[in-house]
């Protein structure tokens, strides 16, 4: 070979080097290394046990680890704040649920704007939230919660997974709903809650169906009164629905992934190939029905669409019930 064309091949595939290192990560092969899933609540309940479920296909799928952190505090905003202030390249991720929706109008002086500052990635699951009590308070039915309440009014403590979260939020339109009195008892997760639920230091708590509490109501530790939505769940057609004693009553809540504004759409549309490929799979949809949620899988725009809507249903109930955060 001539030495002049050695050296045009030498130049030409110098600058093809070049250009493949100047690419944008964005198009670069997604992950190139561990991911962050926040999670704003503890581990071991059901936010954090649906994430888990996702983060663990989400390895398998990418061949990458998906790290599932848990940073509680606040009904969750510190860790949408952690995500929405970490860089926008795929590497850190926000799981999180109707409280990042109820959020945007509790909180009156959030450093962030959730709609604004965070991209819809992919929805997960929705289920409703079910009203659970200790086997040791003298009820059955929700009729009977409501009519021994008001018999003791200012006594019963509802216990919450933190203000601001869905749980929390589903108990005081309860008791708005009911015109009953009850003392808020927020506690850093549902999970630290049922000790104190279990042997009735706490009297009521509203907790995701999607969590640990069917286990605890299926073996007997605690009582379930009652579902948030507007008609008996399918899963568990056994149980009542509060709104078959409180007309109007409904609270349906949702799980997704956020990543930070910014994020380029190759990321956002390669991660909600790989959630929407695990909401197809059989033994992750059946671990999600099993937990008592319903598998919903949209693209990006269809999620964004969907939380824009709920947080104006969000607004609308928290003005109903004359709630606030700060």
């Amino acid at each position: 070979m001539k030495p002049a064309r050695r050296r045009f091949l030498h130049l030409a595939a110098g600058a093809v080097a070049l250009q493949a290192v100047a690419l944008p990560a964005s198009v670069q092969a997604y992950p190139t290394r561990p991911v962050h899933v926040l999670v704003g609540f503890a581990a071991g309940g059901p936010t954090d046990l649906a994430a888990r479920i996702v983060a663990e296909w989400l390895s398998q799928y990418f061949g990458e680890q998906f790290v599932v952190e848990n940073r509680t505090g606040m009904a969750g905003n510190l860790a949408t704040q952690a995500v929405i202030n970490s860089s926008p390249d795929g590497d850190t991720l926000l799981f999180t649920g109707a409280n990042s929706t109820i959020s945007a109008s509790l909180y009156k002086r959030l450093p962030f704007n959730f709609l604004q500052d965070m991209v819809p990635v992919g929805s997960v699951m929705r289920f409703p939230n079910l009203m659970v009590v200790p086997p040791s308070l003298p009820v059955n039915t929700v009729r009977e919660f409501i009519t021994f309440a008001k018999a003791n009014p200012g006594k019963l403590l509802m216990a919450s997974s933190g203000v601001g979260a869905s749980p929390h939020l589903s108990g005081e339109l309860f008791k708005f709903m009911t015109k009953i009195n009850m003392m808020h008892v927020p506690y850093r997760g549902s999970a630290a809650a049922y000790p104190d639920l279990m042997t009735g230091k706490v009297h009521v708590l509203f907790d995701n169906l999607s969590g640990p509490v069917l286990e605890l109501t299926q073996s007997g530790k605690l009582r379930a009164l009652g579902v948030t939505s507007a008609h008996r769940w399918d899963s568990f057609p056994d149980i009542p629905a509060i709104a078959e004693t409180v007309p109007g009553y409904e609270v349906n809540i949702w799980y997704g992934i956020f990543a930070p504004k910014d994020t380029s759409r190759q990321v956002v549309e390669s991660l909600n190939a790989g959630i929407n490929a695990a909401l197809a799979d059989s033994k992750v949809r059946a671990r999600l029905v099993k937990g008592g949620g319903m598998p919903m899988a949209m693209t990006p725009s269809e999620f964004g669409k969907f939380i824009a809507d709920d947080a104006e249903k969000w607004r609308k109930v928290i003005e109903f019930a004359g709630i606030s955060a700060n």
